[in-house]
């Protein structure tokens, strides 16, 4: 096969999206600037949140497909180190790298005691994977069984006591996963969106079966481009300029991924291509059923938190109304989707403090 080349988002793209409307307001993440007079920093905004009381390092291990995956690792300061102890994995928004969120959620979680592990998904940030900003559910949810592997070589860490948190679109992968490695003890979700159903189905089943079929012909058609040397095209993800026809749910993400607020573009991507998929791997999406058996992960217990106005909240409420017990639905009052990315004051810790506590 033809080397294929790299391209930044076209037109191609853009008439696409104008196609799949309603597709396009995935929780995916960006990385463009703007003034930060711009950004939202209410609510405590704080995604780039440093602890005095807990030490971090980079970290690297193998997944199954022999890939290496890149982590951050949290420690307390002050843990005892003669005794081990519970951990956390926890995985970014979909289309985003671990210093989005993830890192934010990880060190909140060390400072209460946990030892954390937040990483970078395949084909994103520091993460192998060619080409750039794939789509594979399976080796995402991989992905998180292999930081399981890890951090049961750890002898601070019970190996007995790892939980995970997927936040975003890796509150889908999580679930994928712990159906089938039992070593996940305790799972938790925050605004999580289903990304098999949101590519399916649209946000609120607005997107018929006829647009659905249109996105797989097209991508089943750019498959063809680019096995004959083509470029590669990319799809979804968050707008890169707002006008006054920007949809509400764009400008909320906008205000994440396109200010200092939580602007971070990793050194394998650039501003331009930061939380777009590749349109040909995001139609793998449409194969994807996480919530598909997930009553089978009892008795192990799950959280699923989400913001009472997030307009992701009907995948936090289908995973509860079809996951076994013990489970939780936790309403945040007030908050948005993209609010417990990184709003410190809205984010529940004392209630992922307590979730994890009891049952890790």
């Amino acid at each position: 096969m033809a080397m294929m080349k790299n391209r930044e988002p076209t037109m191609y793209m853009k008439n696409l999206n104008k196609i799949t409307k309603a597709i396009i307001m995935l929780g995916l993440l960006s990385t463009a600037s703007l003034p930060a007079c711009a950004q939202d920093m209410s609510n405590g905004a704080d995604n780039f949140y440093q602890s005095d009381s807990v030490a971090m390092q980079r970290v690297t291990f193998k997944n199954q497909y022999n890939m290496e995956v890149v982590g951050n690792l949290f420690i307390p300061k002050n843990l005892d180190k003669k005794m081990t102890h519970p951990a956390i994995v926890v995985g970014h928004p979909m289309g985003a790298v671990k210093e989005q969120s993830a890192n934010l959620y990880a060190t909140k979680m060390a400072e209460q005691g946990f030892i954390s592990l937040s990483l970078d998904l395949s084909f994103w940030g520091e993460s192998e994977g060619q080409p750039r900003n794939a789509v594979s559910p399976d080796i995402y949810a991989e992905d998180f069984s292999a930081a399981v592997d890890y951090l049961g070589t750890n002898k601070l860490i019970d190996r007995t006591r790892i939980g995970v948190l997927g936040i975003c679109g890796s509150g889908s992968f999580v679930i994928s996963a712990a159906k089938i490695d039992p070593r996940m003890k305790a799972i938790a979700t925050v605004s999580m969106y289903n990304m098999g159903a949101v590519n399916r189905h649209g946000l609120n089943h607005s997107q018929t079966v006829e647009q659905r079929k249109k996105l797989i012909a097209a991508a089943a058609k750019q498959r063809d481009v680019e096995f004959g040397g083509g470029e590669i095209e990319y799809t979804s993800g968050t707008v890169h300029q707002l006008d006054k026809d920007t949809h509400p749910i764009q400008r909320e993400f906008y205000d994440f991924y396109r200010t200092p607020r939580g602007e971070y573009t990793p050194a394998s991507s650039s501003p331009q291509l930061t939380t777009h998929p590749t349109l040909t791997s995001n139609i793998k999406f449409m194969n994807f059923y996480p919530f598909n058996d997930i009553d089978t992960i009892s008795p192990r217990p799950m959280l699923f938190i989400t913001g009472d106005k997030a307009h992701s909240k009907e995948f936090s409420e289908d995973a509860y109304r079809l996951a076994g017990e013990p489970k939780e639905l936790y309403y945040v009052k007030g908050a948005g989707h993209v609010d417990l990315y990184d709003r410190t004051a809205l984010i529940p810790w004392d209630k992922l403090n307590e979730f994890f506590s009891k049952n890790l």
